[in-house]
């Protein structure tokens, strides 16, 4: 035999995606990752197609593809191509057809344990009618609530993409159900987009975003979350291991292996804090006030005397409605907040100093720093920087 012959057939793949949905552009460079490992692999996509149906596979003459499947018509032609398909979408609940998608209830688990942290008692959902990952995800929120003793009030409205002239309709149902919930009320919606919509709802009858309403939405659209006013937090998705994970599986089906009909899922990767949850339910006004104070003024250099000069109450006054409302001093609230920022910080994807970091969470100096994170955390920055990157390192082996 020769080196020619012995050299692998080169395997024609279909991205037949639609590239203006955003976790289609994330999930991409893993599937790329997955084929440059491999070799052998050439992919094709239609171009000048207005529509993200995926018909055209019908006629192509390729190896596989990769396909979002979003309604029934899309389960019925990719049930019917004689090629390997991967979904990798979460849109419906029943495909028949092997599938990598997120794992949508711990989705919701992870908002509702965001939105408990925040120290939220009464909870609102909003999602989308007759989508599946829109029912999961409250599933999974609404199981932790549960778990927690809170209970969760519900709204699932048109898919306005199906029905864009419903919109007048859903905007009059949402501002109803907003005025019946009783505020503060921590609300998950089940995608960026839809949390914006929610944001808006609120400004128009007088709601204030995150100290009436805070929100939560699902994956961490830069456009949406950081152009809504106030920037919105969300549940980052993970969707280069989806990707990765979507690529392994297709490999495995063009080598003729068996495969679970059950959905292959993958965790979410993080909740993403922003403006939207960043406040703190306090019943007691004159410790809400002075909490609201610090948390706007967190960057700047500052102790327990200007704490002090907040609130018209003495000291010992001030540090005992401090500790039956957060459990602790003013000061020790202060150095924990400044910490918990600076958690966020040191795992954001743009790689700050320590330096810088200190500043920005309103410590004098990088030895203060230092010393508080240690002592909070039992580790110093730096080595709190590298577990998180050597976590997020195993969780990707461990897909592989």
């Amino acid at each position: 035999m020769t080196a020619k012959t012995k050299r692998k057939r080169v395997k024609h793949i279909a991205l037949a995606l639609p590239l203006d949905v955003v976790f289609v552009e994330r999930l991409l460079p893993g599937i790329l990752d997955f084929a440059r490992a491999q070799g052998g692999w050439v992919f094709t996509r239609i171009p000048e197609r207005l529509t993200p149906s995926f018909e055209w596979l019908r006629n192509w003459e390729g190896d596989g593809a990769f396909v979002l499947i979003s309604n029934e018509a899309d389960v019925r032609v990719a049930r019917s191509l004689t090629m390997p398909v991967v979904n990798v979408g979460g849109y419906v609940k029943d495909v028949r057809v092997p599938t990598v998608t997120l794992d949508q209830q711990m989705v919701g688990r992870l908002a509702a344990e965001h939105l408990l942290s925040r120290r939220f008692r009464r909870f609102g959902y909003y999602g989308v009618r007759d989508l599946w990952y829109s029912e999961q995800r409250r599933i999974g929120f609404e199981t932790a609530l549960q778990a927690a003793g809170y209970r969760c009030s519900s709204i699932e409205s048109t898919n306005l993409i199906r029905s864009p002239w419903d919109w007048r309709r859903v905007g009059g149902e949402l501002a109803r159900w907003l005025r019946s919930l009783q505020p503060p009320v921590g609300i998950m919606a089940s995608w960026d987009l839809r949390a914006q919509i929610l944001s808006e709802a609120c400004a128009m009858i007088g709601l204030r975003v995150p100290e009436n309403v805070a929100i939560i939405g699902v994956d961490n659209d830069p456009i949406a979350c950081e152009f809504c006013i106030p920037q919105l937090s969300s549940v980052s998705r993970n969707d280069r291991e989806l990707g990765r994970q979507a690529a392994k599986l297709l490999s495995q089906l063009l080598e003729g292996k068996r495969y679970s009909k059950l959905p292959i899922l993958i965790p979410p990767d993080r909740v993403v804090a922003r403006r939207s949850t960043d406040t703190l339910v306090i019943e007691d006004p004159q410790v809400a006030g002075v909490v609201q104070q610090i948390r706007d003024h967190l960057n700047e250099v500052f102790g327990v005397e200007r704490i002090l000069g907040l609130s018209p109450l003495s000291r010992r006054q001030l540090e005992q409605r401090f500790r039956r409302s957060v459990g602790s001093s003013p000061y020790a609230f202060l150095n924990e907040l400044r910490v918990e920022r600076a958690k966020t910080l040191l795992t954001d994807s743009h790689k700050r100093t320590l330096t810088g970091i200190a500043s920005e969470c309103g410590f004098s100096e990088l030895r203060r720093f230092r010393a508080v994170f240690r002592r909070l955390t039992r580790l110093s920055p730096a080595e709190y920087r590298r577990n998180h990157l050597k976590q997020a390192a195993n969780r990707a082996r461990a897909h592989l």
